[in-house]
């Protein structure tokens, strides 16, 4: 591939990425206003989050084979045309449980797009390169970051939170035919699709956090949380007795023996946990504790967003010049002691939006080193014929470990917090946001097994077979 073609690639994978970002961030600094139109509690609200990021979730590993059997353009595409048509469901969705629908069909298209974006750059770019490259896709999808919320903010404020959906549909509508044009079809090293397999892991997960986020309402001990997680359990014994015989397995066992791919992700659940926590409980704060507009929340958020999408791509760079370990741990270090200043700085009976923003700065910065380097991690040492299926499982694991994490954090938060005041909300942000903090810590803890530099020789042996195979057709 030119170095033309890759620009192009990186160029639309990451707007295609800024889009789906967004979608998730935007409606952070909606969600008090969602939840006085349509109504519903926190359990209401986790869903219009939740929703998305479960279906996101569950099909990122089986969007990525999907690309690999069929064409990763092919894929790619049909998922930007579903999850435009999704968005325009959401705008118009009548009450919660419609926007709940429609926000999960919303979750199938951004799998194919989010899985293949960063499936798409991690083929086009050669390992020595691959760091820079993701830092810049990391960086540009950083923009959601930095723009969701305010743009949140103002789009509520000045016509509606409906409108928060109705922007991807003309992004949508440019960004297809350009892909058409610019992004070359290719595929992995597959030949079949493990369909068991694929039916398997969303099963299990769709299981793992169908309990989590129910257990609130019906009770930890109820018959329909406990069967959720024995099904779960029972699902994900069966999915790992499927790859072991499986002939084209979904994971390879091979990527399991890369100590940077295992490792990796392990630190990308820990990262995760406090970016979902943060976007659904920050926006809360200020709105509720602090008593901001939509507009003034997403203003305020900027503090924690701002430094994304310009260290992204330092953050990047640092992975290659210097290795993964050192900016993946000091950026999972830096988020968890960010995560611990918010936390007792809402303690404070006299809290302040400027007590806040050390901690907002700190994250993050912590997590523009940290992102690029957890998935360079991953990918580092990889083939082609491994990098989907990588892609597949770290995207996978950073919708998953965020949703299960924001699952918990509810899970802290609802028996003990509320929304009648204030003090009703601090009551339960503040336990909840040291929860968050400890599991970020564990995934720093994760981070120093990932090895400074990419060992090639597991993962690139496996796949020499098809190294002669024609990975890009016009």
């Amino acid at each position: 591939m030119s170095p033309r073609q890759r620009t192009g690639v990186l160029l639309l994978a990451s707007v295609t990425s800024l889009m789906c970002a967004l979608d998730t961030l935007v409606v952070s600094t909606a969600l008090t206003t969602i939840r006085r139109d349509l109504g519903g509690g926190v359990e209401a609200l986790e869903w219009t989050v939740n929703a998305y990021n479960l279906t996101l979730a569950v099909l990122l590993v089986p969007a990525a084979a999907l690309g690999d059997r069929f064409g990763r353009r092919r894929i790619f595409t049909g998922g930007l045309v579903v999850f435009t048509l999704a968005s325009a469901a959401c705008a118009l969705a009548p009450d919660v449980p419609t926007l709940v629908v429609a926000r999960a069909v919303q979750g199938v298209g951004a799998a194919a797009v989010t899985a293949l974006a960063l499936t798409l750059v991690g083929a086009a770019y050669p390992p020595e390169q691959r760091g820079r490259a993701l830092g810049v896709l990391e960086g540009v999808t950083g923009l959601a970051v930095l723009a969701g919320p305010g743009l949140g903010g103002v789009v509520t404020d000045v016509v509606g939170w409906e409108f928060v959906f109705w922007l991807n549909v003309p992004i949508g509508l440019v960004v297809v035919p350009l892909v058409l044009a610019v992004v070359p079809e290719s595929r992995g090293g597959d030949t079949r699709l493990d369909t068991p397999g694929v039916v398997l892991l969303a099963a299990g997960a769709l299981a793992l956090v169908w309990a989590l986020t129910q257990g609130n309402l019906a009770g930890w001990g109820s018959v329909e949380v406990l069967a959720s997680l024995v099904a779960a359990a029972a699902l994900a014994v069966a999915f790992v007795l499927r790859q072991r015989r499986a002939s084209e397995p979904l994971l390879p066992g091979r990527l399991l023996r890369a100590p940077g791919f295992v490792a990796g992700n392990l630190a990308t659940v820990g990262l995760f946990v406090s970016v979902f926590g943060g976007v659904f409980f920050y926006s809360q704060l200020l709105a509720v504790g602090l008593g901001f507009s939509p507009l003034e929340a997403g203003l305020g958020l900027m503090a924690w967003t701002s430094a994304l999408v310009v260290l992204g791509p330092v953050g990047g760079m640092l992975a290659d010049r210097i290795g993964n370990r050192p900016p993946l741990v000091v950026g999972l270090v830096l988020t968890a002691l960010g995560t611990a200043w918010v936390a007792l700085a809402a303690a404070s009976p006299d809290l302040s939006y400027v007590d806040l923003v050390p901690g907002f700065l700190v994250s993050s910065v912590g997590g523009s080193l940290a992102i690029p380097a957890a998935a360079n991690a991953v990918l580092g040492g990889l083939g082609p014929a491994d990098v989907g299926k990588a892609a597949g499982v770290n995207s996978t694991l950073r919708e998953l470990g965020g949703v299960l994490g924001l699952a918990l954090l509810v899970a802290v938060f609802a028996p003990l917090g509320g929304y009648a005041d204030a003090a009703d909300f601090l009551a339960g942000f503040v336990p909840t946001m040291a929860v968050c903090a400890a599991l970020t810590a564990a995934g720093a803890v994760a981070g120093l097994w990932v090895p400074r530099r990419p060992r090639v020789s597991v993962a690139v042996q496996g796949c020499r077979a098809s190294a002669s195979t024609r990975q890009y057709r016009p």
